[in-house]
C-alpha cells in the first residue's frame, strides 16, 4: 500500500473533476448536473453537502480510476450503496466525489464451497435468493434487507434480527477485495492483522469495498415463533435476560415498546395489542424439533414469570405476519413525523431492565415523541426520537440523544450496535472513547488514508479535540 500525502498544489481545480472522470469513465458513468447530484447528498437520516460529481462504477477498475481522479483533484471521496444507513454516514460532511456503487451487482454462488462472491452493490436479500436452490442461507438479515447492499452492511458491520445466534456481517466474511485512499487494489483474507475486519464496520473511512466473498449456511429445518406481551418495558427485558440464562439461544428475539407496537399497528392493523407497555417476538430454530421446542418453552417461561401473556404461531403464515409487524417499523414511524433521529446502543443483558426503563423515562420527560425497539437479545436498543423540525427544537432532539447516549455508557455499553457513528454520533465519541483509543484510532486512519480523504468528517472527533 502507498503511503503518500494529500494532492500537491498546481493539481487541477475542483471545478474539472466532473470532466476529467468523465474522460476517464465516459459519460454513462458521471454525473454532474446540479439535478443529478443533488440527489445524492443524503442518507436515509441526514442531509450532507452537494457532491461535486457522482461516479456510478461498473468494476473494480472505474473505482480505481475515480479515486486516482479525485486524488488528483484534491477533493474528499465518499462511498454510497442504497444510502439507507441511520448515522449520516453516506451524507457527505463536505464537498467532492460521491462513489455510489448501485451498478456493481455482480453475485456468483459456489455450492461447494458454501461461498457468494459479491459485489458491494448487490442487495441483501438477494444472496440468500441466489443461495437458497442450493440449500443455503446467507443470515445476516437487518431490517433494510430487500433493500441495503452488501457493501453498506459491511462498511457498518449490519446485524438484524437474526445476530443473537447467528452474528452480524462481519461473521460471514471470509475475504474482501478493497481499493485504497490512492488508488490500489488489495485482496485480503481473515488472517495474519486481519485488515478485512478492520475495514468492516469501518463506514467507509479506510477504503472502499469492491467484492466481498461471503460464508453461506445451510438454514435450519425447524422453526417456532412465539409472541410475548407485558405491562411495561421492564418486564419484558426482564424475561429476555431470564430466557437466555436459563439456556434457550433463539434465533431471533425482538422488541417494540408501546408507542413501537401501536405505530406498526396503525401502518398494518394485524391485531397488535395495543395495550402492551413492551412486545416481544422471538424465533427459534434448528435441525432437532424437541431442542427447537424445549427452547420455545424456556422462553415462554421466562416470559409468564416476567408476567407475560404469551400466544404462539398457530402456523408459518401467523409467523409471517408477527415478523412482518416487526420489519415495518420503520416505514409506521415514518408516518408520525417527518424525520427521525436513530439511536443505537448496545448495553450488557444483566442491565436491560434498567436501561429500558430509564429511556422511557427520558422520554416522556422531554415531551418529544420517542420510540424504543431493537434486538435485545443481543442487548442492542434502536431508541428513535420522532420529531418535525418546523415545531420541534433541534437542541432538545440532540440533547435527549444524547442523554440516550450517555445512559448506555453509563451501563457499561457503547454507542453503536450495527448503525455506525456516522456523523450524528460524532459528537459523543469523546465521553465515549478514552484519549489513549481515539489517539490509537486516529493512527490507524492516518496509516490508511493520510491525507484525510475518504469520508471525512465521520467516526472520528477532530485530532484537536480529543487531544490525539
Amino acid at each position: 500500500m502507498t503511503v503518500s500525502g494529500p494532492a500537491r498544489p498546481g493539481a487541477p481545480d475542483r471545478a474539472g473533476l466532473a470532466r476529467d472522470l468523465t474522460r476517464l469513465l465516459g459519460d454513462g458513468k458521471v454525473l454532474s448536473t446540479l439535478g443529478e447530484r443533488l440527489n445524492y447528498r443524503y442518507d436515509a437520516i441526514q442531509f450532507g453537502a452537494t457532491p461535486l460529481a457522482v461516479v456510478l462504477p461498473e468494476s473494480t477498475a472505474d473505482v480505481v480510476a475515480a479515486v486516482r481522479a479525485a486524488r488528483q483533484a484534491g477533493v474528499p471521496i465518499v462511498g454510497r450503496g442504497a444510502a439507507s444507513g441511520l448515522s449520516g454516514g453516506a451524507a457527505p460532511a463536505q464537498e467532492g466525489l460521491v462513489i455510489s456503487f448501485t451498478r456493481m451487482t455482480r453475485l456468483h454462488i459456489d455450492p461447494l464451497r458454501r461461498e457468494a462472491r459479491a459485489q458491494p452493490g448487490v442487495v441483501t436479500l438477494q444472496v440468500s435468493e441466489a443461495a437458497r436452490p442450493h440449500g443455503l442461507v446467507y443470515p445476516p438479515d437487518p431490517a433494510s434487507f430487500r433493500t441495503s447492499t452488501i457493501g453498506g452492511n459491511l462498511g457498518e458491520n449490519a446485524g438484524g434480527p437474526m445476530c443473537f445466534k447467528y452474528g452480524v456481517s462481519g461473521d460471514y466474511v471470509k475475504a474482501l477485495e478493497f481499493v485504497d485512499a490512492d488508488g490500489e487494489v488489495h485482496r485480503l483474507t481473515r488472517d495474519a492483522y486481519d485488515l478485512a475486519g478492520l475495514l468492516i464496520g469501518s463506514e467507509g473511512t479506510l477504503g472502499l469495498v469492491t467484492e466481498a466473498t461471503l460464508r453461506l449456511t445451510t438454514p435450519a429445518r425447524y422453526t417456532r415463533t412465539l409472541m410475548s406481551h407485558f405491562a411495561e418495558v421492564g418486564q419484558a427485558a426482564e424475561a429476555v435476560s431470564a430466557a437466555i440464562a436459563g439456556g434457550a439461544v433463539p434465533s431471533k428475539l425482538e422488541f417494540m415498546d408501546r408507542a413501537c407496537v401501536n405505530a406498526v399497528e396503525d401502518y398494518l392493523q394485524i391485531g397488535l395489542p395495543r395495550e402492551a407497555g413492551a412486545v416481544l417476538v422471538v424465533d427459534t430454530d434448528g435441525d432437532d424439533l424437541e431442542t427447537v421446542e424445549h427452547e420455545l418453552e424456556l422462553v415462554e417461561q421466562a416470559c409468564m414469570r416476567a408476567c407475560g401473556t404469551v400466544r404462539r404461531a398457530a402456523d408459518e403464515a401467523d409467523s409471517a405476519a408477527l415478523w412482518r409487524a416487526r420489519r415495518s417499523v420503520s416505514p409506521a414511524l415514518g408516518r408520525i413525523r417527518p424525520q427521525r433521529m436513530n439511536e443505537d446502543i448496545v448495553v450488557p443483558r444483566s442491565v436491560l431492565p434498567d436501561v429500558v426503563r430509564e429511556i422511557e423515562r427520558l422520554g416522556q420527560a422531554s415531551g418529544l415523541h420517542m420510540v424504543q425497539f431493537g434486538h435485545i437479545g443481543d442487548g442492542n436498543l434502536h431508541p428513535n426520537i420522532l420529531f418535525d423540525p418546523r415545531q420541534d427544537s433541534p437542541e432538545a432532539v440532540h440533547q435527549l440523544a444524547h442523554e440516550v447516549a450517555r445512559v448506555a455508557i453509563r451501563y457499561g455499553g457503547v454507542l453503536s450496535g450495527e448503525h455506525g457513528i456516522g456523523s450524528m454520533k460524532v459528537a459523543f465519541m469523546q465521553e465515549a472513547v478514552d484519549p489513549t483509543t481515539l489517539a490509537a484510532l486516529w493512527d490507524v486512519k492516518r496509516a490508511l488514508d493520510p491525507g484525510m480523504a475518504l469520508n471525512p468528517g465521520k467516526v472520528l472527533p477532530q485530532p484537536e479535540a480529543s487531544d490525539a
